[in-house]
C-alpha cells in the first residue's frame, strides 16, 4: 500500500501559485509569480532534498506536468532533483485523451483518475508525492486520498492565487509530526492523516438572553 504524501509551498494566506518565477503561471492574473526566491534559506533547500531522499513517484496536474517537462529534462545532467524526477514514474491527470507526455516515464491517469490512483495506491510500490498541481489536489483533497501533507509556509501574504485548500475538501484531522523554522523564516510543517473532525463548546451551559437573541437572528437570517 502506498501512501499518497502532498508537498507544497504555501504563503501565509495559503496561496501556492507559481512560487518559482513570474511566467510559471500568470492564470487568473496572478501578479506576483516569484514569491519564493527571496525568501529561500538554506535550511528550506534541505528540508526540499529530504522530500526526496526516499524513492517515490511524482502524482501532477496537467498545467504544473507541462512546467516541470520544460524544465527538470533540460537542466544540468548533475542536478540531483533532475535526476531523481527523471527517474521517477510521472502520473498525470488531465482531461484531454491526446494529451502528450513528452517526459520520460509519464503515464495518464485515465478518464478517472479517482479510480487509477486509488488503485495504483493499493499497489507495491513507492510513495506517491505531489508537486504543485493545485487544481488537482482539490480533487485529491475532495476525495480524502491525501495521507500527508508536507508544507513550507513562507512569511509572506499574497492576498490572490491559487490556494493549498479551496471550498469542497472533505473534512478532516491532521496530527503534526514535525515542525521546525528556518532563519529567514520558512515553517517546514509535516501531518499525518488522522481521524474525523470533532466538534466541542465553550459556550455557556445556560446561555444568556442575548445569546438566545443572537442564536434567533442567525437562524432567521438561514
Amino acid at each position: 500500500m502506498r501512501k499518497l504524501i502532498v508537498a507544497a509551498f504555501v504563503s501565509l494566506d495559503g496561496v501556492m501559485q507559481a512560487p518559482g518565477g513570474p511566467t510559471e503561471d500568470p492564470t487568473g492574473g496572478f501578479q506576483f509569480g516569484g514569491w519564493l526566491p527571496p525568501l529561500f534559506d538554506e535550511e528550506a533547500g534541505q528540508a526540499i532534498g529530504g522530500l526526496f531522499e526516499k524513492p517515490f513517484d511524482l502524482v501532477l496536474g496537467r498545467k504544473t506536468y507541462e512546467i516541470f517537462a520544460a524544465h527538470w529534462p533540460f537542466v544540468d545532467a548533475g542536478d540531483p532533483i533532475g535526476q531523481v524526477f527523471g527517474k521517477a514514474t510521472k502520473f498525470v491527470a488531465t482531461r484531454d485523451p491526446g494529451f502528450k507526455l513528452t517526459w520520460q516515464n509519464s503515464r495518464w491517469l485515465g478518464v478517472d483518475p479517482v479510480a487509477e490512483l486509488k488503485r495504483v495506491k493499493a499497489e507495491d510500490g513507492p510513495d506517491l508525492l505531489t508537486q504543485g498541481s493545485a487544481d488537482f489536489l482539490q480533487t485529491l483533497f475532495a476525495n480524502d486520498l491525501v495521507d500527508e501533507l508536507h508544507t513550507l509556509t513562507f512569511p509572506v501574504v499574497l492576498g490572490q492565487g491559487k490556494r493549498l485548500f479551496q471550498a469542497g475538501a472533505a473534512a478532516r484531522t491532521y496530527r503534526l509530526t514535525e515542525s521546525k523554522a528556518s532563519p529567514s523564516g520558512v515553517v517546514v510543517s509535516r501531518y499525518a492523516r488522522a481521524g474525523a473532525v470533532e466538534t466541542g463548546s465553550f459556550m455557556l451551559a445556560q446561555p444568556s438572553a442575548l445569546e438566545v437573541e443572537r442564536q434567533r437572528k442567525l437562524a432567521a437570517e438561514g
